[in-house]
């Protein structure tokens, strides 16, 4: 990080529920450009799951005309582990964000995102759940923008948090700046525990607590890669995730 750095603090809307004390000695001013040309597609898998410093990973995405993006990621190390996203979407393109965290303890682990739609008729959707014990923290920070002549806009966030013991948290911040007036916007957020019928109906039929919880777990933060039509690269995001749950279980 250069010397001149001036830190965050939580103060900063996209910093809000971070970790800002861990980010000394951090490169705040380490961005990875990814440019998708016109009518392209560009995948990527991202995992942060064999660190305990302070883990961050921010993009700067320029998705053309008609092309597509898809980020996948899952976080599940790190005192602060962070996956920060800005994308620009031209006219027709796609970008598509499936992401998990998890993490228990007293850690961090968080998306922020910042998606410009700034052509007409472009189109993203953002899914993230979040699995926390402990003193763990989840966040999800979302910011759509949608400028004057992006018509035929169509965005939408989900954000679901499951906290399996008390003293976790998870906390999610959904904005939406629309200045078109044909568009699609939605975003929905949610926050619980375990469902126990369904824990109930499990262990009626000879299932351990623990497998129990794996199962629903499993279900709960298998939304996240649903767009993910590569098996092998869903299952070994999959196993990342459900390998960091096993170790609490």
């Amino acid at each position: 990080m250069n010397a001149l750095t001036t830190l965050p603090t939580r103060k900063d809307e996209a910093w809000r529920y971070s970790a800002v004390e861990a980010l000394v000695g951090a490169d705040l001013d380490a961005w990875r450009a990814i440019d998708v040309p016109a009518g392209e597609s560009y995948r990527e898998c991202l995992t942060i799951e064999d660190s305990e410093s302070t883990e961050l990973r921010r993009l700067r995405v320029s998705v053309g005309e008609g092309a597509r993006c898809e980020l996948f990621a899952v976080i599940a190390a790190g005192k602060l582990g962070r996956v920060e996203v800005e994308v620009r979407l031209a006219r027709g393109a796609h970008f598509e964000l499936g992401g998990v965290t998890l993490g228990g303890r007293d850690t961090v682990r968080e998306f922020v995102t910042r998606v410009i739609h700034a052509e007409p008729e472009a189109t993203s959707n953002q899914v993230i759940r979040a699995v926390h014990w402990g003193k763990g923290t989840g966040n999800f920070l979302g910011q759509i923008d949608v400028v004057r002549d992006a018509q035929k806009t169509d965005a939408a966030q989900s954000f679901k948090g499951l906290l399996l013991e008390k003293g976790a948290s998870v906390n999610a911040v959904p904005q939406l700046e629309i200045f078109a007036d044909d568009v699609k916007c939605a975003h929905g957020a949610s926050v619980g525990q375990l469902d126990e019928t369904a824990r109930f109906y499990m262990a009626a039929r000879g299932l351990s607590p623990e497998l129990s919880r794996r199962l629903l777990v499993q279900a709960f933060i298998g939304d996240a890669f649903v767009a993910l039509d590569d098996e092998a690269e869903r299952e070994r995001l999959m196993g990342i995730a459900l390998a960091k749950l096993d170790l609490h279980l």
